[in-house]
């Protein structure tokens, strides 16, 4: 079995049809058609052009992976659903959630969220999270 191998290339020298398909799969993400075929058209090429590359051409900003978050929380209810409210807004698929016994009313809670489609960034959603009530403090653990 072959790895798969990533290269970063300009997208002006490009076929136009990558393009296409990144600009189908945000119409997609973002609601503004229901359908790959209505995405497919609205973006200017075929169903079967969107198949062919949908699995291999992203966004650069959108490759992130897997990103490991800590924190430290307040013994109150509804702090740990706050947190899974502001992750699912921002588009981060939760993949784990690991939550210690409090101690002195705080609790150590870790969470490792998928973040390919994740909006407005990693640097804004942790500035998010640490203004929510009973969070004491957030911290990115880890990036892979």
């Amino acid at each position: 079995m072959t790895k798969s191998s990533l290269i970063l290339v300009d997208a002006q020298v490009l076929p136009e049809v990558f393009t296409k398909v990144l600009k189908a799969k945000k119409l997609i993400a973002d609601d503004e058609c229901t359908s790959i075929g209505d995405a497919a058209k609205a973006a200017g090429i075929s169903r079967s052009a969107f198949y062919k590359y949908k699995d291999f051409v992203f966004p650069f900003n959108h490759i992130q992976g897997i990103i490991t978050l800590s924190f430290i929380l307040s013994d109150v209810t509804g702090v740990l659903s706050s947190i899974l409210n502001i992750l699912a807004e921002s588009n981060a698929n939760v993949l784990t959630i690991n939550q210690n016994i409090p101690v002195n009313s705080l609790a150590d809670v870790t969470i490792c969220i998928q973040s390919d489609y994740l909006t407005g960034g990693l640097e804004e959603l942790v500035d998010k999270l640490s203004m929510l009530s009973g969070v004491k403090d957030v911290k990115v653990l880890a990036r892979q």
